[in-house]
């Protein structure tokens, strides 16, 4: 099957080159036949189309020839859009699409598109641990670390604490307990949700080898055994292994020594006080929105390591009980630190972690009015955020909560998730691409946590009318945007996707990073103002650019074109749910 897939990618690809002004985008992936199928036919000249058709790729027989409907306009690169709506037909196969003089790439229909996504992605987490790298059959970060900030808890400035293990963050090598935190969290929601989509080929170092657990749990523990570390004591919590001195120059994990102390790195305090912000000071402004993720991932963890490690579970517990207290210590904020650059995590919100933590600790009243209080995470509907803002991307808190209650306060959280998919949904009417998300740093992991908020409120509620905005958020991490690439590498291995990330393991070793989720588009007018971005290759992509919204698939743009390891997990919870959903029953009403 998959040859003749290649195959017909291959002779499909031949006429795309006769093509000139219209394209037709994709989810490369593919489409479940029971899901909404739609693509987006792009024009930057002056034609128009009345219909289009699917077509079997094998036969050229013509199955489905569909009205157009109305075009939605001017969007980024193009001049004229219209959505391409198949949805009506169902029946497995191998098909393009045909509209005017342009032709898509060959993609599937079949329940089995996504089989196997999620656990391909788990390869850029294990590429990504510190301490024993599997990837590499190697350590690195053996000496993290010294210790700042943390002298009013007793600790002496630069005193030695064991903190290895862990993730880095992205292709640089810090590391934060916030994502890390929510990297967790997801893992084992993605485990408890969808345990049967998993495969168990690694062991718990993650070399490969069975070991009787799923790779995602094996993978959710590797953060847990992190996190204990960063909260060795009731009293001590950490949030991040060094800063942005690490940005000083591309280099393999273990060659790590930018800190004038050897290979040891710094590691930062949570104090709940303003710490340095390159020439300045951050904004934070107490414990809450990290120690509060903690609460949550440790107790996540309890709930799931109860039965199989008894012990394992209630040292979660009683660590999730103490992170909690220390969330509690000075409502706030915890945002990261920066020594030569103004970059940081600027986290703004707090009352969500919160309202999670409480939620995980069965403390459901004094979440509901956590919840009272952040009813909408900021950034739906707005046109831009700083970065990591309003993190993470969505209220996880409000899907655990609403599962728990029986009485109006569900009702009530319900409304909240359909307040924020409206406000998005309002935006991205008026496009082809159903684009409602903002064009900042991390689009891509907006992109991903909003789908899942709108597959949460689908799960929740039965409604469906927003699958079409859900679908086309999924379709355009997989190539139904305006550039028609992948922005997972090597997701999928038939596809256009990114070859040349901002990554040390591309970069030096030209080593794949298989399943990394890139950071995405910006806006044009953010990627002229940012410092030191040089682009080392002509640009594939240059007729897709815009003023709206760029991205480029070259080493030197670190605003689009990195892999996080926090929004891949997201992804993986995504991933998951959309492979269960072939499985699964209709959602009904409720």
């Amino acid at each position: 099957m998959k040859s003749l897939f290649t195959l017909c990618c291959f002779c499909i690809q031949l006429a795309l080159f006769a093509q000139s002004n219209s394209w037709i985008r994709i989810n490369q992936l593919g489409y479940q036949p029971q899901s909404t199928k739609v693509a987006v036919w792009g024009s930057k000249g002056t034609e128009t189309i009345s219909s289009f058709q699917l077509i079997d790729s094998a036969s050229r027989k013509v199955v489905l020839t569909v009205n157009a409907g109305q075009p939605f306009g001017a969007y980024g690169p193009f001049t004229q859009t219209y959505r391409l709506d198949f949805s009506a037909y169902k029946t497995p196969g191998i098909y393009y699409l045909k509209a005017g003089t342009a032709t898509s790439p060959a993609f599937k229909i079949a329940k089995d598109v996504y089989k196997g996504a999620a656990d391909f992605c788990l390869r850029y987490m294990r590429q990504q641990r510190t301490g024993f790298n599997p990837y590499l059959k190697d350590s690195c970060h053996t000496h993290d670390g010294y210790v700042l900030y943390g002298t009013k808890a007793g600790i002496a400035d630069s005193a030695r604490i064991d903190v290895v293990g862990g993730w880095h963050d992205a292709s640089d090598y810090l590391q934060y307990s916030t994502t890390s935190a929510n990297a967790t969290y997801h893992l084992l929601m993605a485990y408890r949700d969808f345990k049967s989509v998993f495969t168990d080929n690694h062991a718990a170092n993650g070399l490969e080898g069975k070991n009787g657990v799923a790779d995602v749990l094996d993978e959710a523990k590797w953060g847990l055994d992190w996190l204990l570390k960063m909260h060795p004591r009731k009293d001590w919590m950490f949030n991040q292994i060094a800063d942005d001195r690490d940005h000083m120059g591309m280099r393999m994990p273990a060659q790590d020594t930018f800190y004038g102390r050897g290979y040891e790195r710094p590691v930062y305090f949570v104090s709940g006080e303003p710490q340095q912000r390159g020439k300045f000071m951050n904004n934070t402004t107490g414990t809450s929105s990290t120690a509060g993720k903690f609460a949550s991932a440790f107790s996540l963890g309890a709930q799931l390591f109860k039965n199989s490690n008894t012990t394992y579970s209630q040292l979660l517990t009683q660590k999730a009980a103490t992170a909690f207290a220390f969330a509690q210590l000075k409502p706030g904020v915890t945002q990261t630190a920066s020594v030569r650059s103004p970059y940081i995590y600027a986290e703004d919100n707090w009352l969500d972690d919160m309202e999670l933590a409480a939620t995980t600790l069965q403390q459901f009243d004094d979440a509901f009015k956590y919840a009272q209080q952040e009813r909408v995470t900021p950034w739906l509907g707005t046109d831009t955020a700083k970065h990591y803002q309003w993190y993470p991307f969505i209220n996880l808190g409000h899907y655990e909560l609403a599962k728990q209650l029986k009485d109006k306060r569900k009702d009530s959280l319900i409304g909240y998730y359909r307040q924020g998919i409206e406000a998005v949904w309002n935006k991205a009417r008026s496009n082809a691409f159903y684009r409602g998300v903002p064009f900042i740093w991390c689009s891509n992991n907006l992109t991903t946590s909003f789908a899942i908020q709108c597959y949460w409120y689908k799960q929740l509620t039965g409604d469906t009318r927003f699958e079409a905005l859900e679908q086309a958020n999924f379709d355009w991490l997989f190539g139904c945007n305006p550039w028609g690439t992948s922005m997972v590498y090597g997701l999928p291995s038939w596809g256009d996707t990114p070859v040349d990330p901002h990554s040390a393991f591309t970069h030096i070793k030209n080593y794949p990073i298989d399943g990394g989720l890139v950071d995405g588009p910006v806006y044009g007018n953010i990627y002229k103002g940012l410092i030191g971005i040089t682009l080392y290759q002509p640009d594939e992509y240059a007729p897709f650019q815009s003023d709206l919204v760029v991205y480029h698939d070259d080493y030197g743009d670190y605003s689009t074109n990195e892999p996080t390891m926090d929004g891949t997990a997201s992804l993986i919870y995504l991933l998951a749910a959309k492979e269960a959903d072939a499985a699964a029953k209709p959602v009904k009403k409720k």
